[in-house]
């Protein structure tokens, strides 16, 4: 049947035509009235047809418009009263003028007309006045998505619980990949029987058995000192909110059969792609390791990392088998590259010159030019008596330059080498960074989330006490093409004195090795005392930040600088290394101000409270004993809330565990 449209299409030719034979019949009537009256007769009758059918369908078509407009105004009357999305009106005052029937229910009240959004719904506001166009909020248990119409003063409810819910379970049934270290394995059962590995095999099998059974995990053991472990974002979430007692339990038990064993747990997660999964979980567990071990890493999509555990000293492991690895590779790059320019930290401590200096001999030693970048302005009182000294040697002074002079000779075949330091923001230029694709790193600090990207070798030893440590060993190993000189030696064993505050810190018996063979180099430890010497002023500024100490927690010792004195950050490490030499104080944290916008923290600890766990909380890091944090654009008092906050988690922390 033609609809209306088609008919209307087929009706106007129909009149032009009916016009045209009218005319005709007129001129027909002229010449023969009677042929034109028959024509007429004959020519009407389908005409009076064609107008009769013409108003029927005109009557028919007013009522089928009449009744679609009755039944779009009753379907809108429907959607707006009945269907399941909230409507709110609202006038400018925030007050409710009209809402329908399903939005009262939601707010599970008889009547919202005329009602203040403060009085029913000030969650509410915040989105309005900020121009919001939508969010999703929670009301009595259910979730809405709210869009704002700002013109019109209207809000739309939309219902979006089961949407959520299903999002929700999506992500917690997302797979969760782990690769479970056992971190001194091979060392503690290199000397042992079959009978007695055996038993130590079937203790921590046993221990993480029970572990994955209790916790729904899928657990595999694919090595001796490897296992993998499967399960998703739920159970994840219950292992973070217990804190991976597994790492406790694991030390407790196995050191009660005199085999201190501890395990470190890379966790991937985030992404449905096993691969990926796998990639992120590896790289976690060289983070966790790079760290010292004994802890979780877990490392997300976003390049967030969290950690858990690391409670433990880390006790010395490292072999001279990798050290004499490393310093073989480090040869190698030297020898490949057209020069060597070495770079610490930024206000370089004697740890990171002692270093740099010994890194520039190696690189003598194997027949190539060796530079260390350095910022004269930016070098406290011992550096600077270190300096004076190096000046009376002109060729080894000759191999101290600029950042400038180090980005200007740099070239392709340059090899750079970081000491003391592997974050690129902590380097004295990180421009260098940049611009060199051979990169070494050498370091003794637990590995961050920061790190040097690409580096061609990497040789970090939470385990030791010092970078100048580390390099003393590869200076063993070296082509003896030339002697290691008083001042070189006596510049390395500084920076082990510095760290290891005089062998009383962080001191193993590769850390007496080490300066045992520097002082048979001739390093003078009368020199030593002299670079270390203090300045009187400083002193006195380190006494009257001592008189300002307030213990927060028992034996936890917090002093503050005053808001307009600018006090370097080595002074304020000396301070906090003074505290903790006080009667009655296990950790010390000294808070000053360094520059206009920075405000520079350094804690200490005799090991029983781990001030690398509460500095990582205010962005900065370090050792169990030893970190520091700098924070911008905060006042003294914040920071010092700050750190309360972070000292009262980590305490509270412990007494859940």
């Amino acid at each position: 049947m033609p609809s209306y449209l088609e008919k209307r299409s087929i009706r106007y030719p129909i009149f032009g035509l009916m016009g045209i034979t009218v005319v005709l019949l007129g001129i027909l009537a002229y010449y023969n009235w009677i042929i034109s009256i028959i024509g007429i007769l004959l020519i009407g009758l389908p005409f009076y047809f064609l107008f009769k059918l013409y108003f029927l369908q005109r009557k028919e078509t007013e009522e089928y418009i009449s009744t679609l407009s009755y039944r779009v105004k009753k379907v809108g009357e429907e959607a707006l009263m009945e269907m399941p999305i909230g409507i709110m009106l609202i006038n400018d005052d925030y007050y409710i003028e009209w809402t329908n029937p399903f939005l009262t229910s939601c707010f599970d009240e008889d009547t919202l007309v005329g009602r203040s959004l403060y009085d029913v719904g000030d969650f509410l506001i915040p989105l309005i006045k900020q121009e919001v166009e939508t969010e999703i909020i929670t009301l009595h248990d259910r979730k809405f998505r709210i869009i704002h119409k700002r013109e019109e003063r209207l809000l739309y409810f939309f219902d979006v619980t089961e949407q959520k819910e299903i999002e929700k379970m999506y992500r917690e049934e997302r797979t969760v990949l782990s690769i479970i270290f056992l971190d001194n394995y091979d060392e503690l059962t290199q000397g042992m029987d079959d009978q007695t590995r055996s038993s130590l095999n079937n203790i921590v099998t046993s221990i993480l058995n029970k572990w994955a059974t209790d916790n729904g995990v899928f657990l595999k053991r694919i090595s001796s000192e490897r296992f993998i472990a499967i399960f998703n974002e739920q159970i994840l979430q219950f292992l973070e909110k217990e804190k991976f007692t597994i790492l406790d339990e694991v030390r407790e038990i196995t050191s009660k059969q005199n085999v201190p064993l501890t395990l470190s747990i890379g966790v991937g997660t985030g992404v449905s792609s096993l691969p990926e999964l796998g990639i992120l979980a590896q790289s976690s567990l060289d983070l966790a390791l790079g760290r010292g071990g004994d802890q979780v890493a877990i490392k997300q999509t976003n390049g967030k990392v969290k950690f858990f555990g690391g409670k433990t000293n880390p006790v010395e492991k490292r072999t001279r088998v990798r050290a004499r690895v490393i310093a073989h590779a480090l040869k190698e790059l030297i020898t490949e590259s057209d020069k060597v320019i070495i770079m610490g930290h930024k206000h370089p401590d004697m740890d990171a010159i002692g270093a740099a200096i010994g890194i520039q001999k190696i690189a003598q030693m194997n027949q190539r030019e060796g530079y260390v970048v350095i910022n004269f302005q930016e070098i406290d009182i011992g550096i600077q008596r270190l300096m004076k000294e190096i000046q009376k040697n002109e060729i080894l002074f000759s191999k101290f330059i600029s950042p400038a002079q180090a980005l200007e000779m740099a070239t392709d075949d340059t090899l750079l080498v970081v000491v003391d330091t592997h974050k690129p923001s902590m380097v004295i230029e990180e421009k260098l960074i940049h611009k060199l694709d051979n990169i070494i790193v050498i370091d003794h600090h637990r590995r961050a989330e920061e790190f040097i990207k690409n580096p061609l070798l990497v040789y970090m030893e939470p385990y030791a006490s010092s970078t100048a440590e580390l390099v003393t060993e590869l200076l063993e190993y070296q082509p003896k093409h030339g002697k290691i000189e008083m001042l070189e030696a006596t510049a390395l064993l500084a920076g082990i004195i510095v760290d290891t505050k005089s062998f009383s810190l962080r001191t193993g018996s590769r850390t007496f090795d080490a300066a045992s063979y520097l002082r048979a180099q001739g390093a003078d430890t009368v020199l030593v005392q002299k670079f270390l010497k203090e300045d009187v002023d400083n002193y006195i500024k380190r006494a009257k930040l001592i008189e300002k100490v307030n213990f927060y927690r028992e034996g936890i010792a917090i002093a503050m600088g005053m808001p307009d004195e600018e006090i370097h950050q080595v002074l304020i490490a000396q301070t906090a290394d003074t505290l903790l030499t006080l009667d009655g104080v296990v950790a010390s944290f000294v808070i000053s101000k360094r520059s206009e916008h920075v405000i520079g923290v350094s804690a200490r600890s005799l090991g029983d409270i781990n001030v690398q766990v509460i500095m990582e909380n205010l962005e900065g890091g370090g050792h169990l004993t030893n970190a520091a944090t700098q924070l911008t654009d905060v006042s003294l008092d914040e920071v010092e809330e700050r750190l309360k906050a972070a000292i009262d988690e980590y305490v509270e922390g412990r007494k859940e565990e």
